[in-house]
């Protein structure tokens, strides 16, 4: 979501951001995302996060056929374009900054006849939650979305507004900082979080988190 770039060090780690195109294979689909390091930062780029998210999708874990999901934060829209060519009704979000050139690699990566499942739109988080129902989505998705300290309460804000009961959260993130954990800590309190994977290989969890009952805080 936000778009403040990491600071640029020499090393191999970064050279694949800097690529105009990161091609991938997901759902029988080769999927090309044009990546803008230069222009967007952070947003503007795949992270590990995002690909080990889209592999544990694709494993069925979640059944997304039609399902109701929306991406927070998608940068690149990988995850969001991921999903909706699994099944899913997918609503990929971030900031009106970054919109355009989401918009432009979902339109590129989605054929026709799913196109209509997916709609890209504005959410900043804890800001424009009126324009969307309390509760409206089946699954909400986030990929490598906690690294900034200050947003922690507007995203927790968020995800309390766009889940019900029955929603599933499923939040992709490589924990960096004693922060990343802290925000585990905020989520437990108004969900119940449970860790359902991990990639070894790029050191990334994927949490599963649903509202707490009330009774259960009694």
């Amino acid at each position: 979501m936000a778009l403040v770039p990491y600071e640029e060090t020499a090393g191999v780690g970064l050279q694949k951001f800097h690529k105009p195109l990161a091609t991938f294979s997901f759902a029988n689909h080769t999927i090309q995302i044009r990546q803008d390091w230069r222009q967007l930062g952070v947003a503007a780029v795949v992270w590990d996060a995002a690909v080990v998210l889209c592999t544990y999708l694709e494993m069925g874990a979640v059944e997304l056929r039609g399902c109701s999901a929306v991406e927070l934060g998608a940068g690149t829209g990988l995850v969001g374009i991921v999903a909706a060519l699994l099944g899913a009704h997918v609503t990929i979000t971030d900031r009106k900054v970054a919109l355009e050139f989401l918009k432009s690699n979902v339109q590129a990566n989605l054929p026709p006849h799913i196109q209509p499942k997916a709609v890209v739109k504005e959410l900043t988080w804890g800001q424009n939650l009126g324009s969307y129902s309390p509760g409206e989505f089946d699954l909400i998705l986030g990929a490598d979305i906690i690294y900034l300290e200050e947003t922690f309460a507007d995203l927790l804000q968020t995800l309390e507004h766009l889940s019900s009961k029955r929603s599933v959260v499923l939040l992709a993130c490589r924990i960096r900082y004693e922060r990343d954990n802290n925000f585990l800590v905020m989520l437990e309190r108004q969900f119940t979080v449970s860790k359902v994977h991990y990639d070894p290989e790029k050191d990334v969890h994927i949490y599963k988190a649903q509202k707490r009952n009330q009774r259960e805080d009694l």
